[in-house]
């Protein structure tokens, strides 16, 4: 008797399709570093980084489901120009005092196969809440060669008009369209 139901196990497993779970995913602050591009005069592109970030991600490749939840510490802004970093951390356009972090917030991702493209959300920056979309490039999954566990990573790309969110200090001469770049790297839970 317990030979037919070793045997019925087995053949019940194999019959069974898997289901793949939803995967949780902690962004890796030290390779995660969103930045920005914003015009200069007409001149130039200027760009900038922040230099502290966290969140998580939640992909459900079967279900082509899944969520980002990321914030962006605005005080870590970074240009390699310390006076130009004071300006920026102040009222005139992150306002750090008041408005310590951005976030984007998604529960809608866009798929071509098991392939997260885009993630429909919602920016909040300056207090002000708007609908943005990411297009997601270079996304890939697998074994980390060096932490040895199972990492994702990927480009995400948005333009914003700043005015938006309320920071119109130097308009037109800084650009009003801003180009935000969040390349993430992140771990499996």
């Amino acid at each position: 008797m317990m030979m037919k139901t070793s045997l019925f196990a087995i053949a019940a497993a194999i019959a069974t399709p898997a289901v793949a779970a939803p995967e949780s995913f902690t962004v890796d602050p030290r390779h995660t570093f969103p930045s920005f591009e914003v015009s200069h005069l007409g001149f130039s592109t200027q760009r900038g980084r922040f230099n502290a970030s966290s969140g998580k991600i939640v992909l459900d490749r079967a279900a082509q489901k899944g969520s980002i939840d990321v914030v962006i510490d605005t005080r870590s802004v970074d240009t390699g120009l310390e006076k130009l970093e004071e300006h920026l951390r102040g009222e005139d356009f992150f306002n750090v005092a008041k408005f310590p972090a951005m976030t984007f917030k998604s529960s809608t991702l866009k798929f071509s196969g098991d392939v997260p493209v885009a993630a429909e959300g919602e920016l909040t920056l300056l207090g002000v809440t708007k609908p943005v979309t990411l297009a997601i490039t270079a996304f890939k999954c697998g074994q980390h060669p060096i932490a040895k566990k199972e990492a994702c990573g990927a480009d995400a790309t948005t333009t914003i008009r700043r005015s938006d969110f309320g920071m119109s200090y130097a308009l037109p001469a800084v650009g009003d369209e801003v180009k935000l770049v969040i390349n993430v790297e992140a771990f499996k839970d």
